[in-house]
């Protein structure tokens, strides 16, 4: 059996990521985090999913579907995310700030997940990356978002790190992943 090519390549940083650092960075930046949230969700919905905050920024990112662990509604929330081969990782950052974002506790609860990842969307399950794993993968993390290092040491907590993969068809090992169009944003929103 041959090994399937990598499915999420990093691409180049664009023009704007010095200027996206330089703003993610800011301290206060988690005050601000509803309303460009809120804005993201808004430029997504008008341009059907084709643009984002990221984008302009010339930011990896990708919008992660969960499963609410109380109330069982789909959450959707925009994240920075870091392709790494087969795999996507994200992280649970908010900014530095001091709780965690509220997706990783429904990410926790459930991992099974729907990814939007440059105009597709996937079934993926969620993984956290914990001791050597985590040590492993923080590297490529930072090299992709030099502030998640600074927002590391801005918090009390251990920022959590998740790899995302795609799930396969069962009962066909190595199967290619589910995939469907690009969904018309039904979901209910959540704030990260």
């Amino acid at each position: 059996m041959t090994t399937p090519a990598a499915r999420f390549e990093p691409r180049k940083p664009g023009l704007l990521m010095p200027l996206g650092v330089r703003i993610g960075a800011i301290s206060w930046m988690p005050k601000l985090l509803p309303q460009i949230v809120w804005t993201d969700k808004l430029l997504q919905r008008v341009t059907r999913g084709r643009l984002t905050i990221l984008d302009i920024a010339g930011l990896p990112n990708m919008m992660l579907t969960t499963t609410g662990r109380k109330s069982g509604v789909k959450r959707s929330n925009p994240l920075l995310c870091v392709p790494d081969g087969d795999r996507i990782l994200i992280a649970g950052s908010y900014f530095g700030g001091p709780k965690e974002p509220l997706w990783v506790k429904n990410l926790e609860a459930n991992p099974e997940v729907t990814v939007r990842f440059r105009n597709e969307t996937i079934d993926a399950v969620a993984r956290q990356l914990v001791d050597v794993e985590r040590a492993a993968a923080w590297p490529t993390m930072v090299g992709t978002w030099p502030n998640f290092a600074r927002y590391e040491q801005r918090t009390h907590r251990q920022i959590k790190v998740f790899e995302l993969r795609p799930t396969r068809e069962q009962g066909a090992p190595g199967a290619s992943p589910r995939h469907r169009a690009v969904p018309g944003s039904e979901e209910t929103s959540q704030v990260s």
